[in-house]
């Protein structure tokens, strides 16, 4: 009898072991577990930072070089001041005047939209290198200033033309790429923003 027992015992153990394992495969059947790869890349704040920090980048670089003249029409003779002043241009972009938003994920594609290409140093006249080449007459501090104007104008003219500009910008376009796609942002895109007019 105690065998009987034991005998009903297990079967009604298997009986409870299989409804249960059934149950258990039919509920595993109908829920999935899938595992998907997110492959975008986010920019993080820091990231963004460091690269704000960066400052000022020059993109293309000018020697220059004017002559300047004046004359000063006198009764007997005519005075004459003749000088040479050389300069150095430097066109890029200063990361400081970024607008908020200037960098931003859209999608998988990282765009930029940097500050517009300028003059970075507004004191690009080297005054040690000026030469006088030819002076006749007195000339006084306020005459020697009114020729570094003239220069300067020249100069601004001379460098600051549509075509350099945009050499500047596609350089600054290829650095900066170059740089975000080594930091692992295979699709950037870049604009700049508009000069004030």
């Amino acid at each position: 009898m105690l065998t009987r027992i034991k005998l009903t015992m297990a079967a009604i153990l298997l009986v409870i072991a299989t409804g249960g394992g059934l149950w258990l495969y039919l509920q595993l059947k109908e829920s999935r577990i899938e595992v998907a790869e997110d492959r975008r890349i986010d920019i993080t704040p820091q990231q963004i930072q460091s690269i704000k920090a960066i400052g000022q980048w020059e993109f293309l670089s000018i020697a220059n070089e004017e002559m300047v003249d004046t004359v000063r029409k006198g009764f007997f003779s005519n005075d004459e001041l003749v000088r040479i002043y050389y300069g150095t241009m430097r066109l890029g972009i200063d990361l400081h005047q970024a607008k908020p938003g200037w960098i931003r994920m859209q999608g998988d594609t990282l765009c930029l939209t940097l500050p517009p290409v300028t003059l970075l140093d507004h004191d690009f006249i080297d005054e040690t290198r000026t030469q006088s080449f030819y002076e006749s007459g007195k000339w006084s501090g306020a005459d020697r200033d009114a020729l570094y104007r003239k220069a300067y104008r020249r100069m601004l003219r001379t460098g600051l033309t549509p075509a350099n500009i945009s050499s500047a910008k596609a350089h600054a376009e290829a650095h900066f790429r170059k740089m975000l796609q080594a930091m692992g942002f295979p699709l950037v895109s870049i604009r700049f923003e508009q000069t004030a007019p």
